[in-house]
């Protein structure tokens, strides 16, 4: 039976289906391909296709957006309605359910900065609270036999997928933004981990081939960092002398507020590699495929 990767044009449903087309049948749907909150033509489809393991990377991640009243009702479609749907069809059909969240459903304090798996959420803004319903729906549908990965993730950078709707990195956003500015504000605050969608995507083959106990998952890559100092290492890298201006997180002008504090732990599974040799890779790799063209 094949698997079904929905999203499958975004940056990690690419990176996803690179790795699981290799060994097997995968087939990717993205908004070219049909609408996910038609749910009717997706029931279709997918009990057409018969998908041993549904695979959602489906979300609606504008945060300060989420904030208002039209924001937070596409946030609600995509966050909670879309993954209950998905439980309730994989339940029935027998299929294995991987589902994507997020740090944002954590606020930490000076004194708790880091969440383990099995931590209760607390989110303070509207984003974070819709990716937590999410996961409720899915988490109660356990105990009805329902089987399921959900991988809790952050601050995604890696290749730009193929959609040309695809969420554009920080540090892509930084080098853009070195380009024509000299001088760069970057948030000094706000403690979390960077995730190279290349290693999360074989992290996720990984849980699926060794065949992990289902339930919560932290996949992210080794080491804690600020906003600030992701970019210092980032210009390090690149040789670039651009200065940075660093800010705390209410000087800045944004809707939704963000923790300060959202390290999540991996205590489950084998740890990713640092951060920092994840963005070096990336670079050079990039590097090597403009040589190339």
């Amino acid at each position: 039976m094949p698997i079904l990767i929905l999203g499958g044009q975004g940056n990690l449903g690419t990176q996803l289906t690179k790795f699981f087309s290799t060994n097997y049948v995968t087939v990717s749907w993205d908004r070219e391909d049909l609408d996910v909150l038609n749910f009717l033509e997706l029931a279709d489809r997918i009990r057409e296709l018969k998908p041993e393991l549904i695979i959602n990377t489906v979300a609606y991640n504008a945060v300060d957006k989420c904030e208002d009243k039209d924001g937070y009702a596409s946030a609600f479609q995509l966050n909670v309605k879309l993954p209950d749907f998905l439980a309730d069809l994989c339940l029935d059909m027998g299929s294995v359910l991987i589902h994507y969240s997020t740090d944002y459903v954590f606020s930490g304090t000076e004194t708790k900065q880091d969440f383990a798996e099995n931590e209760t959420p607390n989110s303070l803004n509207k984003y974070g609270e819709t990716k937590f319903q999410g996961e409720r729906e899915i988490i109660r549908r356990h105990s009805w036999g329902l089987r399921y990965y959900l991988i809790r993730t952050s601050r995604l950078f890696g290749p730009t997928g193929t959609s040309p709707v695809s969420k554009v990195s920080f540090f892509d956003i930084m080098l853009s933004s070195a380009s024509t500015k000299n001088e760069l504000i970057v948030v000094s605050e706000e403690l979390g981990c960077f995730t190279y969608t290349p290693d999360l995507a074989e992290s996720t083959l990984r849980l699926w081939e060794t065949d992990s106990p289902y339930g919560i998952y932290h996949l992210v890559n080794d080491g804690a960092a600020t906003w600030y100092d992701a970019a210092q290492e980032l210009f390090r890298l690149k040789k670039m002398a651009i200065s940075l201006r660093p800010v705390r997180s209410e000087n800045l002008f944004r809707t939704a507020r963000r923790p300060k504090f959202s390290v999540l732990q991996n205590n489950k599974v084998h740890r990713l590699r640092h951060w920092r040799h994840a963005l070096r890779e990336y670079f050079e790799e990039a590097a090597n495929r403009s040589e190339l063209n």
